[in-house]
C-alpha cells in the first residue's frame, strides 16, 4: 500500500468520524426538541373549587359527577356544600378565597351577582339547542349568557284522581267543578297567584330596547288589575276559599281529600305520597286562550371572573349539566326522555314550557314585600283598582330607596 493511498483513507476516516458524532449530535437535538415540545402540548393538570348551593344530597350527587369527570380529564375538583349569603361569597371571591365556580344557585340572585362583576361570560360552545328557551330567558344580560341553565322547577295543578276524572282545560270549568268539588291554592303569594295575574295581562317588570328587564316598567299596577279581580273573585263571588287563606289551609284539605285542586310545587309530592294519596300532576288552566304562565326558578351553574381556570370550569359546568339534572325537571331537551315515564315529574315538566322566569334583577327584592298586602285584596277591604295603584306606589318607593342605598 502507497503512502498517498494510507494517506488518502485516513483523511476518509476522519471525515466518516466527524459525519458519525455530528448525526449523533442531531439526533440527540431532535429527540430534546421533541421531549420539549410534547411536554409544551401536554394539558397543565387543574384543581377546580366548586361551591353548591344544592341540597346536600344533591351535593353527594354532584361530587359523584364531579370526580368522574376529573379522571377523564385527569383533573381534580374539591366540591363544598355552601351555605353562605351574597356577601360572604363577595368577601372570598376579592380575597382570592372563592371557588371557580358555583353550582346550583337560584337564577334570581343572578342580577346581584352581575351587578357586582362577578360573573364570567359564557364562552362560545358551552351553550347549545339542547337548552329549553325559557331556561336560557334566565341567565341573559345584555343578550348575553352569564351562567349554565343546571335544573328548573315551576309550579303546576294537582288535582285529586279520586274526586275528578279530567282536568279542566279553561279558567272558567275549573272555577265551576271547583265550586262543587273544592279548590284552593295560597293567593296571598304572588309566587303562586302569578298565573292569574300573568294570565290576565299582568306582568312583573317590562324590557329595555335592549332586552333586559327594567324596573321603571312595572307591570303589577295598572296592568294587573283585572288579574286582582280574578283573585278577589276567587274568595268572594265564587266562594271556592277563606278569606284567611294560607298555603298551609290550602295544602292540609288537599291532604286530607277535602278538595279536588290544588296549586304547588314538586315540594310537596313526597307528603302526599306518603298520605296515600291518588294525584295526578296538570298544566295550569288555560286564560284568555293560552296556558297560565307560572314563575320560573332556574339553578344554575357560574363561573368566577377572577378564577385562573374558566376554562376547565366551563368544561367542568358543561359536562355536568349535560350528565344531570339532579332532583330538578330538565332544562335539556335530550333529558326530557328520561322522565316521558313517570307522570308527576312529566307534568310539572310540561307546565314549565309555559314558565316565565322569576325576574333575575335586584330590584325584585323590592316586590315580594307586597305579599303582605294581599290579604287586603282577597278579604274585599280594597277594590281591585285601588290595590294596583297601591301596589305600583309601594313598588317603585321601594325601589327607590333600594337603589339609594
Amino acid at each position: 500500500m502507497n503512502k498517498h493511498f494510507k494517506v488518502f483513507m485516513s483523511i476518509l476516516t476522519v471525515i466518516a468520524l466527524s459525519l458519525a458524532f455530528v448525526g449523533c449530535g442531531n439526533k440527540g437535538n431532535n429527540k430534546n426538541e421533541s421531549n420539549n415540545q410534547s411536554k409544551s402540548n401536554e394539558k397543565k393538570s387543574v384543581e377546580l373549587t366548586v361551591w353548591s348551593h344544592l341540597t346536600e344530597e344533591e351535593v353527594v350527587d354532584l361530587d359523584k359527577v364531579a370526580q368522574a369527570w376529573a379522571e377523564e380529564t385527569g383533573n381534580k375538583v374539591k366540591v363544598i356544600h355552601d351555605k353562605g349569603d351574597f356577601q360572604a361569597y363577595l368577601q372570598a371571591a376579592n380575597s382570592s378565597k372563592g371557588p371557580d365556580i358555583m353550582f346550583g344557585l337560584a337564577h334570581d340572585n343572578l342580577g346581584t351577582f352581575n351587578q357586582a362583576k362577578l360573573l364570567a361570560e359564557v364562552p362560545e360552545g358551552v351553550i347549545t339547542d339542547d337548552i329549553q328557551q325559557s331556561a336560557l330567558d334566565a341567565v341573559m344580560f345584555d343578550n348575553k349568557a352569564y351562567a349554565l341553565p343546571i335544573g328548573m322547577e315551576s309550579i303546576a295543578l294537582f288535582y285529586n284522581k279520586d274526586l275528578v276524572d279530567a282536568v279542566p282545560e279553561t279558567i272558567e270549568e275549573l272555577i265551576k267543578v271547583g265550586q262543587e268539588k273544592g279548590f284552593m291554592f295560597d293567593a296571598n303569594n304572588l309566587y303562586f297567584n302569578f298565573p292569574i295575574i300573568a294570565g290576565n295581562g299582568g306582568y312583573v317588570f317590562g324590557k329595555d330596547d335592549h332586552g333586559n328587564l327594567t324596573a321603571g316598567d312595572l307591570g303589577l299596577g295598572e296592568a294587573a288589575t283585572p288579574g286582582y279581580e280574578m283573585l278577589q273573585d276567587f274568595v268572594g263571588k265564587y266562594g271556592l276559599m277563606p278569606k284567611d287563606i294560607t298555603g298551609d289551609i290550602a295544602k292540609g284539605k288537599f291532604t286530607n281529600g277535602e278538595i279536588a285542586f290544588y296549586v304547588s310545587g314538586s315540594w310537596d309530592v313526597a307528603g302526599f305520597e306518603e298520605a296515600g294519596l291518588n294525584f295526578g300532576i296538570s298544566k295550569m288552566p288555560q286564560i284568555k286562550g293560552k296556558v297560565a304562565p307560572t314563575f320560573l326558578g332556574v339553578q344554575v351553574a357560574f363561573v368566577s371572573p377572577k378564577s385562573d381556570k374558566q376554562d376547565a370550569a366551563w368544561d367542568f359546568a358543561k359536562y355536568v349539566s349535560e350528565k344531570s339534572f339532579f332532583n330538578r325537571l330538565p332544562v335539556r331537551k335530550s333529558h326530557l326522555e328520561d322522565i316521558k315515564d313517570n307522570e308527576i315529574l312529566s307534568g310539572f315538566a310540561e307546565q314549565a314550557t309555559y314558565g316565565i322566569p322569576m325576574p333575575n334583577i335586584p330590584e325584585m327584592q323590592s316586590v315580594w314585600p307586597m305579599n303582605d298586602s294581599f290579604g287586603m285584596l282577597t278579604r274585599g277591604e280594597m277594590s281591585p283598582e285601588d290595590f294596583a295603584k297601591q301596589v305600583e306606589s309601594d313598588i317603585k318607593e321601594a325601589i327607590e330607596l333600594q337603589n339609594a342605598e
